[in-house]
């Protein structure tokens, strides 16, 4: 599985030098982002240039995300060292992760469509001309009801 973004193009969205360590983070944030984006688009391409450049923009887009606040950090005070974080970002806090925005783009990329489908339904033995002969009734309480008007007109 290919990676959807370099390194280098990576650092060209953050604003500052990356040390070693730094860039041995990013590198594994790309990885994950590329297998996760993946997974949302729900197909594999085999290289970065197969896949549309919209894949490769969402994961630089979660990889600067990530690379920004490793820690997921929600609230941070310099004069007395005070660090938050909450719930609001669930079990995606401190990870590369994609929004729900982007996993429904990601989805719609890999040709997922949400939403309500229809189809076409017709009743077994549908073929009126079967019945015209038959007789049917339902059961009731009392005594069977037909379930056909006449012979003539089935239905």
């Amino acid at each position: 599985m290919a990676n959807f973004a370099t390194l280098d193009e990576l650092k060209a969205r953050l604003d500052w030098t990356l040390d070693a360590d730094e860039e041995r983070i990013a590198t594994s944030a790309l990885e994950d982002a590329s297998d996760l984006a993946s997974f949302h688009a729900g197909r594999d391409w085999p290289d970065a240039a197969s896949a549309p450049r919209l894949v490769r923009t969402l994961v630089l887009k979660a990889c600067k995300r990530y690379m920004d606040n490793p820690s997921g950090y929600t609230q941070s005070r310099a004069g007395d060292e005070t660090l938050g974080w909450n719930d609001s970002q669930g079990e995606n806090a401190g990870t590369v992760h994609f929004t729900d925005d982007e996993q429904k783009l990601l989805a719609e990329i890999g040709g997922k469509r949400a939403g309500l489908m229809s189809a076409g339904v017709s009743a077994w033995g549908s073929n009126i001309r079967q019945y015209r002969h038959r007789a049917s009734y339902v059961p009731t309480d009392q005594s069977p009801f037909p379930l056909y008007r006449d012979e003539e007109e089935p239905w």
